[in-house]
């Protein structure tokens, strides 16, 4: 493959990335990658283990190549990891894609995710940790966003419909 995705999902942990990229690459008659799954598989590991084991910085570096990687080789719909924005590298890389932002209020998150402690970054307070994650990321998300969607409250059906129109997409 070659060429760069198609559509590239960015937002926070649980805002349903997965779920609405396999359904946008369906949509399209496009491949699917998540670089969270990338790097499970290159790893070995889960990316909480990573967390653990070798630290957030390691585990940004790993992210910062398997995002790197994945936008050189898909050419479908790529999902990114909640925090893979926080990388200039990567924001820089974005720049020109077509990247929707799926946003969620922490409200939604609970609902969500149950904000639960298999998040590596939410394992004490996670209300207030989310509210602080977003806090810091927010702004990222919009900059490299071409278009933003917000989940809240919509089936996961109804979030691809939207992001599809919002870039102006046609269905395959």
């Amino acid at each position: 493959m070659s060429g760069a995705p198609v559509v590239v999902l960015v937002g926070p942990m649980g805002v349903g990335k997965s779920t609405v990229g396999g359904l946008m690459a369906d949509r399209l008659g496009v491949g699917y990658r998540d670089t969270d799954d990338d790097i499970v598989a290159e790893q070995g590991r889960t990316i909480s283990e990573i967390f653990v084991d070798d630290g957030e910085p390691a585990f940004r570096e790993i992210e910062k190549q398997a995002v790197s990687r994945a936008l050189e080789e898909h050419d479908g719909v790529l999902a990114l990891g909640g925090g893979a924005i926080l990388d200039a590298g990567t924001r820089a890389l974005l720049a020109g894609q077509r990247v929707v932002y799926l946003s969620m209020d922490v409200e939604e998150a609970v609902k969500r995710t149950g904000l639960n402690a298999a998040r590596p970054l939410l394992a004490v307070n996670p209300r207030k940790q989310w509210r602080e994650l977003m806090e810091a990321r927010r702004h990222l998300y919009e900059e490299v966003a071409t278009a933003v969607v917000a989940t809240d409250g919509r089936t996961p059906e109804e979030v691809t419909r939207a992001a599809l129109d919002a870039l102006e997409l046609k269905d395959a």
